[in-house]
């Protein structure tokens, strides 16, 4: 058993040098040289500002501070998103990363409450969750220790400058001994009797051998596309939305602990609260809206003066055929694009590493690893992409073109089930794979007025007193831990995670400047 002695990451960004410092920390010690090989005559997308709960895990395992990382990349914390006008014109909902009440027994508390609502017995479900009735207020607090407490059982994640994090990471990478490469390759030289990446050429000649290459190279997919040529899934046939704007502005009003998305005509609008800016952008489909009319759209309901020009970006949806094909992976963008409306792209990335390191090869690499990862890999891009489609086809909205493209579309047998089950009687579908859990299901569905016509019966064990009088000591308790919890801004600022003015000041002159 012959192991591996080098891996070549190929581009920077949040995809390189996350995958350089995820590799770097489990490897250390081993024996493994890592080398990232990027190109400064190459930007980066450098939109991506929001996540999942998930990256804190990712962070805590290299031992990051969450303070220093926070106060490095001018986060905020973020408790989930805030989505209008997409059931109709008029609603909004949060999807919050964290449960509604408590289970009773074994049965779900959404049952319960679908049993009184029937009755309209009790208020809308997002009152009995504590995350939304915060992140409505504008607060924010760590969960307590004991997760059965109001105030406890939630998730958060972060909106930060993308760039910055993946600064941050390409210092602690370097201080883990992560050789960082400037150049822009040109090719790669293949194996003549494999197939296999032997070396890939730079312009100025150099050329760089590796065992295994992680391409990060983003939308180009320079080893997995250009040179092995692995094909791509087209998925925009349900998530058709091909191009953004994006812009960043100056930072108005309270600090929320949320990320929001706006529906609008042709696609959707995102708002991105972080330290230093707001980041904006608009996503859309190019066929019922021209890209002038887009960014117009954009500018004109910014909250601050802008801070940049404009960034037009181009994309099509979907996945590559394969993520691991001969001995190249592809991480983040030149694995696959799914717009960017619950936050996923650097959830993928996260998937994608974790992956690699938990099949981590030997230098003779095993196909039944590259089909295991391929095939884990398939099915987190196809649940997410079942996810976001479910927002634009849970709709009453017809006044537009593209809202009466979703409302006659026809669905993938996934996403199909899911909705079926859920209408029946509440029910939601399990699976092994799938960032999104059950409560998020939930939240999109109800949000966008999709209303079971049943519950489960065994919520009629219970009666309608026990019921209401259990209801109204959740719906009080969450109300009285949001209101000991201080307003966000307050504290970062308590928890040292606030970014000084100074600096502040001077991140907005750069961004001006650009």
């Amino acid at each position: 058993m012959t192991k591996i002695s080098k891996i070549c990451i190929l581009g920077g960004g949040t995809a390189g040098w996350m995958t350089a410092a995820a590799l770097s920390n489990k490897f250390k010690g081993l024996g493994l040289s890592i080398e990232l090989v990027e190109s400064d005559q190459i930007g980066t997308i450098g939109v991506g500002e929001a996540t999942l709960p998930h990256i804190r895990f990712f962070n805590q395992a290299l031992g990051i501070d969450e303070r220093e990382f926070m106060k490095s990349t001018h986060a905020t914390f973020k408790l989930g998103i805030e989505f209008c006008d997409w059931g109709q014109l008029g609603d909004h909902y949060v999807h919050p990363f964290g449960d509604y009440g408590f289970p009773v027994e074994e049965l779900d508390f959404h049952q319960l409450w679908l049993r009184l609502k029937s009755g309209n017995k009790v208020p809308r479900l997002d009152e009995y969750s504590y995350p939304i009735v915060s992140a409505e207020s504008g607060r924010f607090q760590l969960p307590g220790p004991d997760t059965n407490q109001i105030g406890s059982n939630f998730g958060y994640a972060y909106q930060f400058d993308s760039s910055l994090y993946a600064k941050f990471l390409r210092t602690y990478c370097e201080r883990n001994g992560v050789i960082r490469t400037e150049g822009k390759v040109t090719s790669a030289v293949r194996d003549p009797g494999s197939g296999d990446i032997r070396a890939i050429t730079l312009e100025d000649g150099r050329e760089i051998e590796a065992d295994l290459y992680v391409d990060c190279s983003g939308f180009r997919g320079v080893l997995i596309e250009q040179t092995l040529e692995t094909g791509y899934d087209d998925w925009s046939q349900w998530l058709p939305c091909n191009r953004a704007i994006a812009v960043p502005s100056e930072a108005r009003g309270q600090l929320l602990p949320y990320t929001r998305a706006t529906a609008r005509t042709a696609g959707w609008q995102w708002r991105i609260p972080l330290q230093h800016r707001t980041g904006n952008g608009h996503v859309y489909w190019n066929e019922f809206i021209s890209d002038d009319e887009a960014t117009a759209q954009l500018m004109s309901t910014l909250e601050g003066p802008a801070l940049a020009e404009p960034k037009q970006l181009f994309f099509k949806t979907g996945r590559r055929r394969k993520f691991w094909n001969q001995n190249v992976i592809c991480v983040g963008l030149s694995g696959g694009f799914l717009e960017p409306l619950e936050s996923t792209s650097i959830h993928l990335i996260q998937e994608g590493v974790t992956a690699l390191i938990e099949l981590f090869p030997d230098a003779e690499i095993n196909p039944l690893d590259r089909d295991e990862y391929n095939a884990r890999m398939a099915l987190n891009f196809e649940r997410v992409r079942d996810f976001l489609l479910l927002h634009y086809v849970a709709t009453q909205r017809d006044d537009s073109e593209m809202w009466r493209y979703f409302r006659n579309m026809e669905l993938p047998d996934s996403l199909n089930e899911k909705i079926e089950a859920w209408i029946t009687r509440g029910y939601l579908l399990k699976y092994e794979f799938g960032v999104f859990l059950p409560p998020s299901w939930i939240a999109v569905m109800l949000g966008q007025n999709l209303m079971p016509k049943g519950y489960d019966p065994r919520a009629d064990r219970y009666s309608e007193s026990q019921l209401l009088t259990e209801f109204a000591r959740i719906q009080r308790e969450t109300v009285g831990a949001v209101d000991k919890t201080p307003d966000q801004e307050r504290f970062l600022a308590q928890y040292g995670a606030k970014t000084d003015t100074a600096r502040l000041v001077a991140d907005r002159a750069d961004l001006r400047g650009q």
